[in-house]
């Protein structure tokens, strides 16, 4: 499909990916409308802007991006070096929003998507009508945008996955919210290093967040400020081989040392593992503290603050009078979604993909980023760079080029891809090795073996 001349390409977030896409389509001398919600590009990474990337700055810089920022004189930073997400938003998004110009919008949040004159019932005429997306500005205007396509790289950050082993908050989790919170803690903030200082705190997920937050628990726990710093990982699986990553066979060497320092913040006693428990309710406790009971009944000792860090969904709300083909399970396109299920997925590889796997029944809209990814975790910037160089070619009409595979990915190191992020329900068949041998884990790591409530110490769940 080739875009309709005269129209915008409407860019939905002013993200890595949503500016990536922005730089692909003015180099094929289409029009971008960037839209973002907040205040400045890269709302949602600054946000984390104290979480370090795993990938170096070579590998979260767009060639495109690159090509509109060398001329206004921006030197791009050390390849070799890893920004934080305050880094990246800084010294390259904000910078490259800056030289789009007009064609970034702040502060304008997109309700909703559909064709122009027609609910996503009606079929006649619907292939020829464009786009038209529906924004509200933060001063409460409202505008409604013709477009000759729309790319979503909204993101999933907005929605962060509950508790609740069913995927549905826990009973209680909701009244619990003070001492409940859903980001990687900012321990560098006075303010949040004393919410989370000397305390017990209960860090649910397996993925790289919840490594992150282990490591950085662990760290706070050695300091003089911190002393009896406790943190309690909840896991709804097993420990295996591949629970820490692939660690020295990582391709990514900052993202298997994520693991490892995981790992060592459990082996040095600053964290315990509880495995196999999938939390039902959140009591309240005498002074506030807070109970984690899972679904076969099973408590946990008394916590502070509990950390949830079980993944994102995408907000599928304002595309609802859009026709999109996404999988039942993951909400990913139906064709990009066997590539990334975390049920089947092996060896911590994604084939690279673009416009062919990425759309829909209704022609020209595009879920790209992290968006397009669902439910399913292990997303890199240059799985959406290669994504949005692709539609952005395919608009054009340039479809030897959309077609044209132009990414090698670097693989985990992990056999049976759910192990290194967080997969709430991977099948024994994700978490078993299936093309090589699992990393080794050399130490044992510390478990808590909680029996359940009715049963005798003996009928505890362990680890598998």
């Amino acid at each position: 499909m080739s875009a309709a001349p005269g129209l915008p390409v409407v860019v939905i977030g002013a993200g890595p990916i949503g500016l990536a896409a922005a730089a692909h389509l003015s180099d094929r001398g289409l029009r971008p409308l960037v839209l973002e919600a907040g205040p400045a590009a890269g709302t949602a990474v600054r946000e984390w802007a104290h979480v370090r990337l795993f990938s170096t700055w070579g590998e979260v810089v767009d060639p495109a991006a690159e090509k509109l920022l060398s001329p206004t004189g921006w030197s791009k930073p050390d390849a070799d070096t890893y920004p934080s997400g305050g880094d990246w938003a800084e010294r390259y998004l904000q910078p490259l929003a800056d030289v789009l110009g007009d064609h970034v919008r702040y502060d304008a949040r997109v309700t909703g998507v559909s064709k122009a004159g027609r609910d996503r019932v009606v079929d006649t005429d619907r292939d020829t009508q464009p786009f038209v997306v529906h924004v509200q500005y933060a001063d409460d205007r409202e505008e409604r945008i013709l477009a000759a396509a729309v790319i979503d790289a909204s993101g999933t950050w907005a929605l962060a996955a509950p508790a609740g082993g069913s995927g549905l908050p826990a009973l209680g989790e909701r009244a619990a919210a003070e001492r409940v919170s859903y980001r990687v803690p900012d321990l560098t903030d006075p303010a949040v290093r004393a919410r989370y200082a000397g305390k017990r705190i209960a860090v649910i997920g397996s993925g790289a967040s919840a490594f992150t937050a282990l490591s950085s628990l662990a760290e706070l726990a050695q300091s003089k400020d911190g002393t009896d710093t406790k943190a309690v990982w909840v896991l709804r699986r097993g420990i295996s081989g591949s629970t820490f990553g692939g660690g020295e066979a990582d391709e990514l060497p900052a993202r298997g040392a994520l693991g490892l320092a995981a790992k060592a913040a459990v082996d040095n006693g600053h964290a315990e593992a509880v495995t196999g428990f999938r939390t039902e309710t959140v009591e309240s406790g005498a002074e506030g503290r807070l109970v984690l009971v899972a679904e076969d009944g099973r408590r946990l000792q008394a916590v502070d603050e509990v950390i949830v860090l079980t993944g994102f969904r995408p907000d599928l709300s304002f595309l609802s009078e859009v026709r999109l083909r996404l999988d039942e399970r993951l909400q990913a396109p139906v064709e990009l979604a066997p590539l990334i299920d975390p049920n089947q997925h092996s060896c911590g590889t994604v084939y690279p993909h673009g416009h062919r796997e990425l759309s829909h029944p209704d022609a020209g809209v595009y879920l790209v980023g992290m968006k397009s990814y669902g439910r399913a975790p292990t997303f890199l910037a240059m799985t959406g760079y290669e994504q949005v160089r692709s539609v952005a070619a395919a608009l054009a009409g340039d479809t030897e080029a959309a077609d044209r595979v132009e990414l090698v990915l670097p693989e985990t190191g992990v056999c049976g891809g759910s192990g290194l992020f967080d997969t709430a329900d991977a099948s024994p068949a994700a978490t078993e090795g299936c093309c090589a041998p699992a990393p080794v884990v050399s130490q044992p790591v510390e478990l808590i073996t909680v029996p359940p409530a009715s049963a005798s110490p003996s009928g505890g769940c362990c680890s598998s």
